[in-house]
């Protein structure tokens, strides 16, 4: 296992800093750039203006920085090793995850090595972008979730400060646990505290929630969920076009309808979200004492819970940038860790859409802005299997759960069953 996961990201490494740089680790000359004005001319992000991200994010960017700012610095090979440094305490609490009703069964490995999978398979945003040092901390925040929700809490709560969309993981952990107000929200808020804390302190406070705004002007982005109509019409029409925003350096798609699809899906966004808490709080409800009777069904809430957050956060985005797809890791592989049932489906068919992902980026992103259709279809076809990943989690969520009792329950309720009748 550690031999594998020492090759996967040495070729992810490899792909980034040596073969195509340019094409895979661009945002590290960027995260480079910004620690470069604020060494050395204290021009730091949030404290010195709006930014595109929370101010949790210059963490890991100036941790890098040890390998310098500099044109040419070490600065993406350090970035290389603190995320391998990561994913390889992630790896470690995978093979250390048991099934929480069977807990003198030895952990299985499954979790661990489609992960991994799952890292070849997305290609080198897995390791150059800034969602790859979040993705091993939300691993790590499930697979204890249960067992130490206050610290699955901090934890997420942390790397929503970096990236948000950890932050909505917060309410499928809100409706698992007995406690939340104690055990979910006070940690949270205690974290938020530090941080809006320390930023005010520090002179940023007027650019601490920048982030929240800072993107509302952007249009469809060709990677989008959303753009797939327009994208695959845009093979037969010269009526949508791609362009480059320069500003945000994106590749936007613009055609009839496409301003109006991009402002419906920022209300659908918040909308999903909100429709997805409800659907878990019902889930709750309909599984009433069960929650709580020692069986996976808390565990299963949760994590699928995750998934759908995750999945609603994909679907119902105008942006769609390749590492969001490195969000679906988490929920899977700590799901195949904890042996729980049914995810067959969702493993495969979320290998199916990282593969696709790297054929699209980086290897042939510029055959999609082009127009050109192989690629274009394989994007397409990439965000349909986003869309039925979502219906596929909604029905699973609906559906009647058979195997959420411990296994002595179980075997008690045959025996019963099928004892004569006095």
């Amino acid at each position: 296992m550690w031999v594998a996961f020492v090759l996967v990201h040495g070729w992810l490494a490899f792909v980034g800093l040596v073969l195509i740089p340019q094409e895979a680790f661009w945002d590290l000359d960027l995260y480079r750039y910004w620690m470069w004005l604020g060494i050395n001319r204290g021009e730091w992000p949030v404290l010195s203006g709006s930014w595109v991200y929370p101010a949790g994010a210059i963490v890991p960017m100036l941790t890098a920085a040890i390998g310098g700012t500099g044109g040419g610095s070490a600065y993406p090979a350090v970035w290389a090793l603190m995320v391998t440094v990561l994913d390889a305490v992630a790896l470690a609490f995978l093979l250390h995850t048991r099934r929480p009703d069977r807990p003198h069964e030895p952990p299985t490995a499954a979790g661990a090595w489609w992960w991994l999978a799952f890292l070849v398979l997305l290609g080198p945003v897995a390791m150059g972008r800034l969602d790859a040092v979040i993705a091993p901390v939300v691993v790590v925040a499930l697979s204890i979730a249960l067992n130490h929700p206050r610290i699955t809490s901090a934890l997420l709560t942390t790397a929503a400060w970096v990236k948000v969309a950890p932050g909505a993981l917060l309410i499928a952990l809100f409706v698992a646990v007995r406690r939340p107000w104690r055990s979910v929200v006070v940690p949270a808020a205690i974290v938020c505290a530090v941080v809006v804390g320390t930023v005010a302190a520090l002179g940023g406070l007027p650019h601490v929630s920048s982030f929240l705004t800072e993107q509302e002007d952007r249009g469809l982005q060709i990677e989008a969920p959303g753009a797939t109509p327009w994208l695959v019409a845009g093979l037969f029409s010269t009526s949508i076009t791609r362009y480059l925003n320069e500003p945000l350096v994106t590749w936007e798609i613009t055609g009839p309808g496409t301003q109006g699809a991009a402002d419906v899906l920022g209300a659908l966004f918040f909308l999903a979200l909100g429709a997805s808490a409800l659907l878990l709080w019902w889930r709750r409800e309909q599984l009433g004492a069960r929650m709580w009777s020692g069986g996976i069904a808390r565990t299963e809430l949760l994590v699928r819970g995750a998934m759908l957050l995750t999945l609603a956060m994909l679907v119902f985005n105008k942006v769609g940038s390749p590492q969001y797809i490195g969000w679906l890791a988490a929920p899977v592989a700590v799901a195949l860790a904890l042996q729980l049932p049914g995810w067959r489906t969702t493993a495969w068919l979320v290998l199916g859409t990282a593969a696709a992902t790297q054929v699209v980026f980086p290897w042939f992103y510029s055959e999609v802005t082009a127009g050109q259709p192989a690629v274009t279809l394989t994007l397409a076809a990439r965000n349909v299997a986003l869309v039925v990943l979502l219906v596929h989690t909604v029905v699973a969520l609906v559906r009647p759960w058979e195997d959420d009792q411990p296994d002595a329950l179980r075997r008690q309720e045959r025996i019963t069953s099928a004892s004569p009748a006095a």
